[in-house]
């Protein structure tokens, strides 16, 4: 694996525009209200990709309960986020990384292509002061992501 962030660091602040073409930062933006859980995901509008963001999307008041914002992060360039979340109705930020820099400095970036997917899918739960609390690593179960956050942010309020 790529290196990257693991449990317990602190999360670089960045900005990157979301599907409306807004700048979006890290700190001060996207955790003014609570932790964040940064998905990143290989392309949008692809099959696993859709289900995963779908399952973020159909458990939204469950992350509202834990006070945490979902946001999505691919290469994929603005106006395709836009339809990718405008298609689906996916109602939290998509992030447009078109470069992979952001997804290079928390290790979700692989060094090789995998046809066209060089963003890894992995999720990390972040508290409002940019600590990882959790790194969510699975290529194949697309709901894994949502509910091990879930869980990991639901721990924090016990």
């Amino acid at each position: 694996m790529a290196a990257g962030v693991a449990v317990g660091d602190v999360v670089e602040d960045f900005e990157l525009p979301d599907e409306t073409g807004t700048p979006r930062r890290l700190d001060g933006d996207l955790l003014a209200s609570g932790p964040v859980v940064l998905f990143f995901y290989p392309a949008a509008l692809t099959s696993g990709c859709t289900l995963e963001s779908c399952r973020f999307r159909d458990l939204a008041t469950s992350f509202a309960e834990v006070k945490a914002t979902p946001v999505g992060i691919s290469r994929d360039a603005v106006p395709r986020q836009k339809r990718f979340a405008d298609t689906y109705g996916l109602g939290f930020p998509l992030l447009s990384d078109p470069d992979g820099a952001v997804a290079r400095r928390l290790g979700a970036r692989r060094s090789y292509a995998v046809g066209p997917f060089l963003t890894r899918r992995m999720t990390f739960v972040i508290d409002a002061g940019r600590h990882v609390l959790e790194v969510i690593h699975d290529e194949a179960d697309m709901h894994v992501h949502a509910d091990r956050a879930l869980e990991v942010l639901r721990a924090r309020q016990s």
